[in-house]
C-alpha cells in the first residue's frame, strides 16, 4: 500500500482535538489498596475497563510524581473516553481527577475512606454505567494520518529482530515521519554500545546533549551500584539463546526501528507527553510492560513491536502490533503475532513491502481491528518505581 498525506484513519476525537483509536471507560485505582473496588465495578458494568496496579501508598518525591504524572497520563490518552477514578483517600483521587479533566473529557473520582467498599462501589457503578451508555454512542470519523501518535519498543529480540523486524519498523517510520505523524522510541538501556549513533541522528546540539544526559545518567547508575556489566539482564538470557552474544550486538539492533531517515527531535522523561510532530526518544527502562505502559501515559494510540524469539505482551490502552521476523516464531507462536515478516530475510519479500505491511496492519488496527494480545485479553499496565517506599 502506498501511505501519503491523504491517507486517513477512522478515529475518535476527543475534546482536547486528541485522536484515539479504542473507546474505553477506564476505572482506575490510584492504589493498591483500591484494587479490588475497581474490579468490582467493572464487574457490575460491562463495557468499563479496570486497571489494578501494585503501588500507590507511601511513595515521595521525584517517585511519586511519577506514579501520578503516569496514571494521569493514562486516563488522558485519546484511547479513553471516561474515567472513573478510586482511591483509599478522596485528596488523592481529586489530584488524578483534576489532571485527567484538563482534556475535557468525563471524569469522576471517589474516595474509600468514611465509605467502605460497598458504598463506594455503588455510586463509582451508577457513574461507570453511564460513562459506558455515553461512550457506547460517539462514533468514529476520518481523520488524518498526521493526528495519529506511533511508539515502538522491542521485546525477546535475537538475530532475526535487527535483520527484519526492527528494520521493518524503521522502513515505516521513515515512511510517517514525514506526513507529520507523531513518533517515540526509547530503552534507554539497550542502546548501551550504539549511543553515539542515536547521538549522531539528533536535530540539534541541544537535542544531542539531552540524549547524552540521560544515557549518561544511567551509567552512573550502573557504577553507583557497582554492577560491573549488564550479562545477567542485557542481553537477556533469551537473547543469547537467539544469538545476542553482546548488549552492543543488541544496541545496533535495537536502533534499527528509527529507520534511516528520521531525526530525534526532542528527548521525553517518563511518562512525559511530546509536544509537536517528529521523533522522540523517551528515557526508559527496557522492559516491555513498563515501557510501553509508559508511552500509554504519555497519550501514544497505537504501538509497533518487533519480537525474535516470541512475545505476548498487550497493554489495557495502547494497542500493540506485534511482528517477527523469525519463521519459527511466527510458526509456533502465530496467535501473538500480528504481522510475520520473515518472508524478508528469506528474500521473498523486500524492505519496502514490509514496511507497507505494517502500516496496512496498523491503519486496519486504527479503524476498530483487534490486535492479537487484544483479542487474547493481554492487558500488561505495569507501572515504573524509581525507588523504594518511605
Amino acid at each position: 500500500m502506498m501511505i501519503s498525506s491523504k491517507t486517513t484513519f477512522r478515529g475518535y476525537r476527543r475534546e482536547n482535538g486528541r485522536v484515539g483509536i479504542r473507546n474505553h471507560v477506564l476505572i482506575l485505582p490510584v492504589d493498591d489498596l483500591s484494587n479490588a473496588a475497581a474490579e468490582a465495578v467493572a464487574n457490575n458494568v460491562k463495557g468499563a475497563l479496570a486497571i489494578p496496579h501494585p503501588y500507590g501508598r507511601l511513595q515521595f518525591g521525584a517517585d511519586l510524581d511519577l506514579h501520578f504524572r503516569t496514571l494521569i497520563g493514562a486516563g488522558s490518552n485519546p484511547n479513553v473516553a471516561a474515567v472513573v477514578v478510586i482511591c483509599i483517600e478522596e485528596g488523592w483521587a481529586k489530584r488524578v481527577v483534576d489532571g485527567i479533566a484538563r482534556t475535557g473529557k468525563p471524569v469522576t473520582g471517589f474516595g474509600i475512606e468514611l465509605h467502605g467498599d460497598h458504598d463506594t462501589i455503588l455510586r463509582a457503578s451508577r457513574v461507570a454505567k453511564e460513562y459506558v451508555q455515553w461512550a457506547s454512542e460517539l462514533g468514529r470519523e476520518e481523520c488524518a494520518i498526521r493526528d495519529l501518535w506511533v511508539s515502538c519498543k522491542c521485546g525477546e529480540s535475537d538475530t532475526t529482530s535487527g535483520c527484519g523486524s526492527n528494520p521493518t519498523v524503521g522502513n515505516a517510520f521513515d515512511k510517517l515521519e514525514p506526513l507529520g505523524v507523531t513518533l517515540c522510541f526509547g530503552e534507554t538501556t539497550e542502546i548501551t554500545g550504539g549511543e553515539n549513533i542515536v547521538a549522531d541522528r539528533c536535530a540539534t546540539p541541544e537535542v544531542r546533549e539531552a540524549w547524552m544526559r540521560v544515557f549518561n545518567r544511567y551509567q552512573e547508575v550502573i557504577e553507583r551500584h557497582k554492577t560491573s556489566d549488564l550479562m545477567d539482564s542485557q542481553p537477556t538470557k533469551g537473547n543469547i539463546v537467539g544469538g545476542l552474544t553482546t548488549i552492543e550486538e543488541k544496541a545496533l539492533g535495537n536502533i534499527q526501528k528509527i529507520g534511516k531517515k528520521c531525526k530525534v527531535i526532542g528527548v521525553l522523561d517518563k511518562a512525559e507527553s511530546p509536544t509537536g510532530p517528529g521523533l522522540w526518544f523517551m528515557d526508559s527502562s527496557s522492559a516491555a510492560a513498563e515501557m510501553v505502559t509508559l508511552l500509554a501515559a504519555a497519550g501514544y494510540a497505537v504501538h509497533f513491536f518487533p519480537t525474535g524469539q516470541g512475545n505476548v505482551i498487550g497493554n489495557p490502552i495502547l494497542p500493540v502490533i506485534k511482528l517477527t521476523a523469525n519463521p519459527r516464531t511466527a510458526r509456533t507462536m502465530s496467535e501473538h503475532v500480528d504481522l510475520d515478516v520473515s518472508g524478508l530475510l528469506q528474500r521473498q519479500k523486500n524492505m519496502d513491502q514490509c514496511g507497507d505491511e505494517l502500516l496496512e496492519v496498523m491503519l486496519r488496527t486504527c479503524n476498530g481491528r483487534l490486535t492479537c494480545a487484544e483479542a487474547l485479553g493481554h492487558r500488561e499496565f505495569v507501572l515504573t518505581r524509581l525507588y523504594e517506599s518511605a
